[in-house]
């Protein structure tokens, strides 16, 4: 990963870059599209990725997960929170959590973001864009649930050589899941779980509950335990509260 790099200084998006790479020429796998300030980053639920120019690390990943099928893709938001998650347990010395489907926190707050983008050609994935939204030195952010890098040690980070170290942990983690490891990845994601085996408060369709996340089904699903009934539920259908 990062052999091939296409740096921008600006763009609305990196994954509508890479989109537009995929269509116009025969792209190698594992570019990566690179910019220093992204206008227009997407989320997950339809949110905005807001950025402060030159400060952190916005960037979109091509992957041909050819051997991997459509019932399968959730591995996909699996291997790569986990690249995040074992790269910023070694930098950072304190607590970070993936939060479901494939946020990274740092003692509760929010460093990190992945949107992938899959494109399907019969039951397999042909091609999928994975971008990354890493706060590394930004100080200030508009909420109070957000954090960084810098914010977290004192210190100011060389983008140029955080992006190759991450990019390492990504690939290594990427490379399990070429080798079909599932079980590897899920034991690891789980044990990376943000909330897991904890009593928390939840809200579905305006509905405040009390449940206690038990683990992920095969199709990426959040499963909880409510009043001792087990329950699914897809990113849109529940929020987090407290």
């Amino acid at each position: 990963m990062g052999h091939s790099l296409v740096f921008m200084p600006e763009c609305h998006s990196t994954n509508d870059e890479a989109s537009r790479l995929i269509q116009n020429s025969n792209v190698l796998e594992g570019t990566v599209v690179i910019t220093n300030n992204q206008t227009a980053g997407r989320g997950q639920r339809g949110n905005t990725w807001i950025s402060e120019a030159g400060k952190n690390l916005t960037f979109s990943i091509l992957i041909k997960p050819s051997f991997l099928l459509m019932k399968d893709q959730f591995y996909l938001n699996v291997a790569f929170s986990l690249g995040l998650f074992d790269y910023l347990s070694e930098a950072l010395d304190a607590e970070v959590k993936i939060k479901w489907p494939n946020d990274i926190l740092v003692k509760g707050k929010k460093i990190c973001g992945i949107l992938i983008e899959n494109y399907v050609q019969g039951h397999n994935i042909q091609h999928s864009i994975v971008g990354i939204g890493l706060n590394v030195n930004q100080n200030s952010h508009a909420s109070v649930y957000a954090t960084s890098m810098s914010l977290e040690t004192g210190n100011d980070f060389k983008l140029e050589e955080v992006l190759p170290n991450l990019l390492v942990f990504l690939e290594t983690r990427f490379l399990q899941l070429r080798s079909k490891n599932f079980k590897k990845l899920n034991d690891d994601y789980l044990a990376s779980l943000y909330w897991i085996g904890e009593k928390h408060l939840f809200e579905k369709e305006d509905e405040i509950f009390e449940g206690e996340i038990t683990g992920i089904d095969p199709f990426g699903k959040l499963r909880i335990n409510v009043n001792g009934t087990t329950e699914y539920f897809e990113v849109k259908e529940i929020q987090f509260l407290k």
